[in-house]
């Protein structure tokens, strides 16, 4: 039984070190950002982490220590690194480094789009950022402005919408400010 616990947890740990891998990746390049909130991975990263524990008392072949050694490494780490990211962005957004301003629904509401403010402090800058909501936990940076407060939103039809000015066709994958 301890066997199948240690394949299992193997796997967990890197399904959770490949969703923050593409997360970065995705924030980096500004695509569809396709991962679960950072605490279900951080649960996920705890459970390889036990269910690894649980797999380490076979001691029936060399390969199921190795890959138990591993499984608890990454899944240590992907802990570690997930419950620093969870406490930083909690104790960055109570600084008011971002701030949920707006949301806003197209007119036939297939689209929802999340406005933050942010700010990096006195010697840095502010600024707008727009995020478009998609299925499960999917979500796309579409509007970054910098040096403004305020956001004006109008929806030209269901699938365009005006931000300060700048028009942006949803259907067709527009940003602005990426």
């Amino acid at each position: 039984m301890e066997r199948k616990y240690n394949l299992f947890s193997f796997y967990l740990s890197f399904f959770c070190l490949g969703f923050v891998a593409y997360s970065f990746f995705s924030n980096l390049e500004n695509i569809w950002l396709l991962a679960p909130p950072n605490y279900v991975l951080l649960f996920i990263s705890f459970l390889a982490f036990v269910f690894g524990i649980i797999g380490f008392k076979d001691k029936r072949n060399r390969l199921s220590k190795i890959r138990s050694w591993v499984t608890l490494t990454v899944s240590s780490i992907t802990s570690i690194v997930l419950f620093l990211t969870i406490v930083a962005s909690l104790f960055f957004s109570f600084m008011g480094v971002n701030e949920h301003i707006e949301t806003t629904r197209s007119p036939d509401k297939n689209y929802t789009i999340h406005f933050y403010q942010w700010d990096t402090g006195a010697t840095g800058s502010f600024g707008i950022r727009g995020e478009l909501d998609g299925p499960l936990w999917f979500k796309k940076r579409i509007y970054y402005e910098i040096e403004k407060e305020n956001v004006v939103i109008e929806w030209d039809s269901n699938s365009v919408v005006t931000i300060n000015g700048h028009k942006l066709n949803l259907d067709e994958g527009e940003t602005y400010g990426y």
